[in-house]
């Protein structure tokens, strides 16, 4: 019975968090959206969008690699149905923060960016941080999943880690001067990277036993 209803009541908790992270996710943007129609992103509108929509990307980047953590903590089955959200929404944003750069920054000039991409570090590892996302976003489905299989989808998802590493590094090669929000950022990514390397351990070690006792 009342592991009845505490389904019921994780069922319940998921109805509106779903839709609650959607709606919130979105506000942000709408918002930039609405400072860019009335003009009050500040004296350079391009840089301000660039470097709010790449902020923005990493939050959600960081958020969706927290809903693991959270679960393996906590025992909190919500956040993993909202992952996939999180993860879709930090790739958009990041590829709009790429296409700012692209058509509004650069002008489509295609020699430019391909040279900014080869020379300047934080361009080159900002980008390769987007290239890794693509594969996740586009196998984000649960037909991925089952054409894929668990264990390899899984394995392939786990280059979200390395996506919010590369994403926090070209972060703090930006912005050069005040460094405490990317160490910030860093610093609670290690946290639930740690998390999870320990729930690893755990796992294996609890396997290592149960084989040692059919063994003997």
């Amino acid at each position: 019975m009342a592991t009845g209803a505490s389904r019921s009541r994780g069922l319940r908790t998921q109805d509106w968090v779903r839709p609650a992270v959607y709606y919130g996710s979105l506000m942000p943007l709408v918002l930039l959206a609405v400072r860019a129609v009335t003009g009050s992103l500040g004296a350079n509108p391009i840089a301000e969008v660039m470097n709010q929509l790449g902020l923005l990307g990493l939050v959600f980047l960081i958020a969706s690699l927290a809903c693991t953590p959270l679960r393996i903590l906590f025992g909190w089955t919500w956040p993993v149905a909202v992952r996939r959200t999180l993860g879709l929404f930090a790739f958009f944003t990041i590829l709009f923060h790429f296409f700012v750069y692209l058509v509004l920054d650069q002008g489509l000039a295609l020699g430019p960016v391909l040279r900014d991409v080869g020379e300047r570090p934080f361009i080159t590892l900002g980008f390769a941080a987007l290239v890794l996302l693509v594969p996740l976003a586009v196998t984000s489905t649960k037909g991925s999943v089952k054409r894929l299989g668990a264990k390899r989808w899984r394995r392939l998802h786990r280059l979200a880690y390395v996506a919010g590493v590369l994403g926090i590094v070209h972060y703090l090669l930006r912005v050069k001067a005040d460094a405490t929000e990317p160490i910030l950022y860093g610093s609670v990514l290690g946290a639930l990277l740690l998390v999870r390397v320990v729930d690893w351990a755990r796992r294996r070690a609890d396997a290592a036993k149960r084989q040692a006792r059919a063994a003997g």
